[in-house]
C-alpha cells in the first residue's frame, strides 16, 4: 500500500515557490505593511486626524506627526490595521512582502529625501563583506525575548513552500558555523549578554538581521521595566525586517537582501 505522503505528493505536485528567480503572486500581493497616502486629495483628512490626535489610532506609537503631516514608522507598527479601519482614505496596506531595509531610517514612510550616496556606500560595504561567504550560508537564529510568533514564521522557511535549502541557506545551532545572526524579540536584559556572546563567537564576516517589530523597536513592550527599545540599542544591525510577525517571504527578502541576491526589478517594489 503506498504511503500517504507519497500519494499527497503526487496529488499536489511541486508547491515550492520559484521566488526570487521568478515572480510569485502571493509574495507580490501579500499585505505586509501599512502605507500613508500623501496625495493632495487626502490632505484635509490628514489635517483632521492631526487635530484630533493620533494616539487613539496606534497602540504602539508608530504614527508620527511632523510638519502638519503624518508619517508612519514601520519599525514600530504591529500591523493591527486599526489606522486602516479608522481612516482608509489615508492609510492602506502596501501589497508586497519585500519589506526589509538596510537602514533603520528607511522604515519610516513616506521617506524624506534620501542621501543616495550614503545608501550606495552601505550597499557596497555589505556586498564586500558577504562576497566572501560564497553561495552557501548558515544562519544562527536567536530568540532574544519574543512572543513566539516570529519563531513560527522562521520555522516556516524550512517547509516545502519556501524551502530555503534550495537557495543554499541553512540553519545551524552553533554560532561558530554561522554567517548570519537572525535576531527576534525585544532584547531583554537577560538575553543581552548571551546575544553578544553569540555574535562574538561567529567568524567574520557576519551579517546581523533584526526580524520583527519587537527586535527593531520593542513594539508594544518598548521602554518596559524588563525590555529594551529593540536589539539595535546594543547590537549593530545590517538589515531590518518589519512586521509583527514578518511573513516568511519578508524574512526571506531580508536574508537575500543582506546577501545581495535580490533581483533588480524587486529591490524597489513596495
Amino acid at each position: 500500500m503506498p504511503l500517504p505522503w507519497a500519494l499527497r505528493g503526487l496529488r499536489d505536485g511541486v508547491v515550492t515557490t520559484d521566488w526570487p528567480r521568478r515572480d510569485d503572486a502571493y509574495q507580490a500581493e501579500f499585505p505586509a505593511v501599512v502605507q500613508v497616502d500623501h496625495s493632495a486629495g487626502t490632505r484635509p483628512q490628514r489635517v483632521r486626524l492631526l487635530e484630533t490626535g493620533l494616539d487613539h489610532l496606534c497602540p504602539s506609537g508608530a504614527l508620527l506627526a511632523t510638519d502638519d503631516d503624518i508619517r508612519l514608522d514601520r519599525g514600530r507598527c504591529i500591523g493591527c490595521g486599526r489606522c486602516v479601519d479608522a481612516a482608509p482614505d489615508v492609510f492602506s496596506w502596501a501589497h508586497s512582502a519585500s519589506t526589509a531595509e538596510l537602514t533603520r531610517g528607511r522604515l519610516v514612510v513616506p521617506r524624506l529625501v534620501e542621501d543616495e550616496e550614503t545608501l550606495a556606500r552601505i550597499r557596497a560595504q555589505l556586498a564586500a563583506r558577504v562576497g566572501r561567504l560564497g553561495r552557501s550560508v548558515h544562519i544562527r537564529h536567536v530568540d532574544a525575548g519574543s512572543d513566539g510568533s516570529e519563531e513560527w514564521e522562521v520555522q516556516a522557511l524550512l517547509n516545502p513552500v519556501y524551502d530555503v535549502h534550495r537557495l543554499g541557506i541553512f540553519f545551524t545551532a552553533s554560532p561558530k558555523h554561522a554567517d548570519i545572526l537572525l535576531v527576534t524579540g525585544v532584547g531583554t536584559p537577560g538575553m543581552s549578554a548571551p546575544l553578544l556572546r553569540t555574535r562574538e563567537a561567529m567568524p567574520e564576516p557576519v551579517v546581523v538581521i533584526a526580524a520583527g517589530t519587537d527586535a527593531i523597536s520593542g513594539g508594544l513592550f518598548a521602554s518596559g521595566y524588563s525590555t529594551r527599545d529593540g536589539v539595535g540599542s546594543f547590537l549593530e544591525i545590517d538589515v531590518w525586517v518589519p512586521g509583527s510577525p514578518p511573513s516568511p517571504f519578508s524574512l526571506l527578502h531580508g536574508i537575500l537582501l543582506a546577501l545581495g541576491r535580490i533581483p533588480a526589478q524587486t529591490k524597489g517594489r513596495r
